[in-house]
């Protein structure tokens, strides 16, 4: 079995119980793993592969990721979000639709972002949230991260909280674009709630339940085909000579015009994935495989 799952995530689980459900159905013997950590307290689309799909995983990380996020004015917490204990208490100034366009406008496009200091980063060997644990909070170094999309979908005066469409870049942390957005409005927030709504072509309107799987016969009717990791690559089909020769893990003669990185599939009436191949540097006109899916593309034969 290979593939991907796109699971609805459900409000206080880890990613990784999430995991750990999927190979309790699938079978232990089964590789299983998540394509980009939710929060505990956040709900929304994980895609999850199976099988020869987990090698897959790092492009879906490469993904946009598109979240629906309520923010808090008001109030500061040590996590960024509603799981951590207040820190500060201030005012709300009042506000307006362009008093919040002006604090939104610096926080698009690619902006240098602070993490949080709960946040699985290394610091020095340590995780940054098992320092803060121990009380210690320590200078982190902003990173690089893109902004698509941010805009304001409400605005509550009356509960002091926003709500925000957000697409973004790999390594965005919703928690301290909040942070941030409190700092602006000069009054604090922290994230309140988060629901992920789509990574690259996985989508909530069609994220399936935990529980729904777990009462299913068979995972088979929710297996993506493992190519949806890749659907923004250029797709080839190969002929039966060409696909011994990427088996084999040699360089394909490819067309001029071929864009640098594509993924191949077997020849129908299967057309399944077999390779992901890229323009080898020192000879324009071959490409070499990056990986090569042989469990999915030719299953091995019973008996």
């Amino acid at each position: 079995m290979h593939g991907f799952l796109n699971i609805h995530k459900a409000v206080g689980m880890t990613s990784h119980d999430v995991v750990a459900r999927v190979r309790r159905l699938v079978g232990r013997k089964i590789k299983v793993g998540h394509a980009g950590t939710l929060d505990p307290a956040a709900t929304g689309v994980l895609p999850v592969a199976i099988g020869q799909a987990t090698r897959l995983m790092e492009y879906l990380a490469e993904a946009r990721k598109g979240y629906r996020a309520t923010v808090a004015l008001g109030i500061t917490t040590s996590t960024d979000d509603a799981e951590g204990d207040p820190l500060s208490c201030r005012p709300i100034p009042p506000l307006d639709d362009a008093a919040l366009e002006a604090a939104l406008a610096p926080l698009r496009g690619t902006i240098s972002q602070v993490p949080p200091m709960y946040a699985a980063l290394h610091h020095h060997g340590q995780r940054l949230y098992d320092l803060a644990r121990a009380g210690q909070v320590v200078e982190r170094a902003p990173r690089p991260v893109t902004i698509y999309q941010l805009d304001l979908l409400g605005w509550e005066p009356q509960t002091g909280q926003l709500t925000l469409a957000i697409v973004c870049s790999k390594g965005t942390y919703i928690r301290a674009l909040a942070r941030d957005l409190g700092v602006a409005l000069g009054c604090g927030a922290h994230l309140a709630a988060l629901q992920r709504t789509f990574v690259g072509d996985f989508g909530l309107d069609t994220a399936v339940p935990l529980d729904v799987l777990q009462a299913a016969e068979s995972l088979r009717p929710y297996l993506l085909a493992p190519d949806v990791a890749v659907a923004d690559w250029p797709a080839l089909t190969l002929n039966a000579a060409q696909m011994q020769q990427v088996l084999h893990g040699n360089m394909l003669d490819l067309p001029i015009g071929t864009p640098d990185q594509v993924r191949v599939h077997t020849p129908p009436p299967q057309s399944h994935l077999l390779a992901l191949l890229q323009r080898d540097p020192h000879s324009p006109c071959r490409w070499k495989p990056l990986k090569v899916l042989a469990e999915i593309a030719v299953p091995p034969q019973a008996g």
